[in-house]
């Protein structure tokens, strides 16, 4: 059998220069061609979270007795993104890998206090917009519950008196999104919230996007919904520090309103040799360098540093959302909130205009309904505005690209 392994070894010049060229078809994030999955505040920043990261490069989170350190770090990420939540003393949570186990460890979580407290649910299920993240229909299949999801409302947000109609006896879970991936909106949490509170069901927010932003924005004076843990109804909340957060990925976190909630999470199991084995997350081993990654980024940054960064991202939204307004054709779909948005056409076939960007070497994201191409703004996009609004605009404009239709639906993840 032949491979690819090297029987003898490389040095590192070898692999230097190997990992160099296996990078040259990797699209431009670093000049703002990239839409999503790269989060890139500034250099500074990202060299902080790197020497942070490596510090702490070999330590296993798993070993909470071994590195108190880590712990300690852990618990004060929590402790700080809890109030920018506007949590109280008693909000509790844990880091986990990223927005979906996150969102895995609140559909867990509630499962099991369901439970206790319903017992007789064959198949719990859990409501969410149409428009909430596949995260969450992940997550039931691997825990054998069902989620329904709910058509939002025109202005693409949450059909909140549809997805009260939907609740049924085995409801356990209903859920928001702050903002939902598609539109950029943030759903009328505190209307789900009611509805949640009068059936005594579990009211997950996923701001696993916004988390990290949306509180900042809105200091700023920008009309940002509620989401947070002000709201009464609110049970757990999933925030990405690895986007709007600048740490190094994968960092996330889950939080829970108090430790009723929170203590349904832990796993734990004693049947076999060793010791008592138990985790507050899914994932047994986790890398220590992400915790540190975000202590330091954070303390880095403090308030000021993320309100700069915010303003700096609507600054761009805006001159975005202006010059794309502004080419005769095109329009953006409802009313974004924060930092994501789509737009499209009623005249061309929007995709297509996608493929005549790809073309010129934009990455290009596409939303489905309806169709779009998205952006999930950073810091780093300024310096891409003009170039990529005379692209559009002369692609648009071309006569030819109004009868084009494209086989390109929508980007696979």
């Amino acid at each position: 059998m032949t491979g690819i392994f090297n029987p003898n070894g490389m040095s590192w010049d070898e692999i230097d220069k190997s990992l160099s060229e296996s990078r040259k078809g990797d699209r431009d994030w670093r000049n703002g061609r990239v839409p999503l999955y790269v989060f890139h505040a500034d250099d500074q920043i990202s060299e902080i979270s790197k020497k942070a990261y490596l510090m702490f490069f070999s330590e296993n989170s798993l070993g909470a007795h071994a590195f108190p350190s880590v712990a300690s770090l852990e618990q004060d990420v929590i402790r700080m993104v809890a109030q920018i939540l506007r949590g109280d003393d008693a909000v509790v949570g844990d880091m986990t890998s990223g927005g979906t186990e996150s969102i895995f460890l609140a559909l867990k979580t509630a499962r099991d206090w369901a439970r206790e407290r319903r017992p007789g649910i064959a198949v719990p299920e859990i409501l969410v917009p149409r428009t909430a993240h596949p995260a969450f229909n992940k997550a039931a299949h691997y825990l054998c519950m069902k989620v329904k999801r709910i058509k939002e409302s025109a202005d693409f947000r949450a059909d909140v008196a549809g997805m009260e109609k939907a609740i049924t006896r085995d409801t356990i879970m209903i859920a928001g999104s702050a903002p939902s991936y598609p539109h950029g909106v943030i759903d009328p949490i505190g209307q789900i919230a009611e509805v949640a509170e009068k059936k005594k069901l579990w009211l997950h927010v996923d701001a696993c996007v916004g988390g990290m932003l949306a509180p900042f924005v809105k200091k700023l004076g920008y009309p940002v919904p509620d989401f947070d843990f002000s709201i009464p109804g609110v049970t757990s909340i999933s925030v990405d520090l690895h986007k709007y957060g600048f740490s190094a990925k994968p960092a996330s976190c889950i939080f829970f309103r108090n430790e009723d909630f929170h203590q349904y999470q832990k796993f734990t199991f004693e049947e076999w040799p060793s010791a008592p084995y138990s985790t507050q997350t899914f994932a047994g081993t986790r890398p220590s360098g992400a915790v540190a990654s975000a202590w330091a980024v954070m303390k880095y940054l403090g308030e000021a540093g993320y309100l700069r960064i915010a303003q700096e991202i609507m600054e761009v939204r805006r001159r975005l959302m202006e010059g794309i307004t502004g080419i005769p054709g095109l329009k953006i779909w409802g009313q974004p909130d924060l930092s994501i948005i789509g737009f499209g056409s009623e005249t061309m076939d929007i995709h297509a205009v996608g493929d005549e960007m790809d073309m010129r070497g934009w990455f290009v994201a596409r939303n489905i309904e309806p169709p779009a191409l998205t952006h999930m703004l950073m810091p780093v996009h300024a310096k891409m505005i003009e170039s990529y609004l005379s692209d559009l605009k002369a692609i648009v404009e071309n006569a030819k690209t109004a009868g084009k239709k494209s086989d390109k639906k929508a980007m696979r993840y």
